[in-house]
C-alpha cells in the first residue's frame, strides 16, 4: 500500500494519539489533526489529504455534518467514519453524506488497514 497523507479527526486527544500511532506504523503520514467537525472542514480545505478518519460524535459540528460539507466541496474525498457500538443509524447517515466506510472503536489495526485498502482501491 502507498503512503497516504491523513487527517485524523476526533475530539479526544487520546483517540487521536492512538489513531496516529496506528497509521504511522502502517507507513502513512498524519499531516493534521482536528478536534471538531468545523476544524476538520477547515483543515481539509488547507491540506486536501488522501484520507480522513472522522469521529462521528464531536462538539460544534459532528462528523456527519463535516463529512457532508467536505464531500460537497471535494466529491472525491475519502472519509472513514470512526464510531462506537450503538451508532449504526449515525453510520448510515454518514455513508449517505459521502463517507466511504466506517470502523468501530476500539479500532483494530488490521481492520483499519483493510478498510483503508478497500477505500483507496475505489
Amino acid at each position: 500500500m502507498i503512503a497516504l497523507n491523513v487527517l485524523v479527526v476526533d475530539d479526544s486527544s487520546l483517540a487521536i494519539k492512538k489513531m496516529e500511532a496506528m497509521l504511522l506504523k502502517m507507513g502513512h503520514y498524519v499531516r493534521h489533526t482536528a478536534k471538531s467537525g468545523a476544524e476538520a472542514v477547515t483543515k481539509y480545505r488547507y491540506e486536501i489529504p488522501d484520507l480522513v478518519t472522522m469521529d462521528i460524535t464531536m462538539p460544534d459540528m459532528d462528523g456527519i455534518q463535516a463529512t457532508a460539507k467536505i464531500i460537497t466541496e471535494f466529491p472525491d474525498a475519502k472519509i472513514i467514519m470512526v464510531t462506537s457500538h450503538g451508532q449504526e443509524d449515525m453510520v448510515r447517515q454518514a455513508i449517505k453524506a459521502g463517507a466511504r466506510g466506517y470502523i468501530l472503536k476500539p479500532v483494530d489495526p488490521d481492520k483499519l488497514a483493510a478498510q483503508i485498502e478497500a477505500i483507496i482501491k475505489l
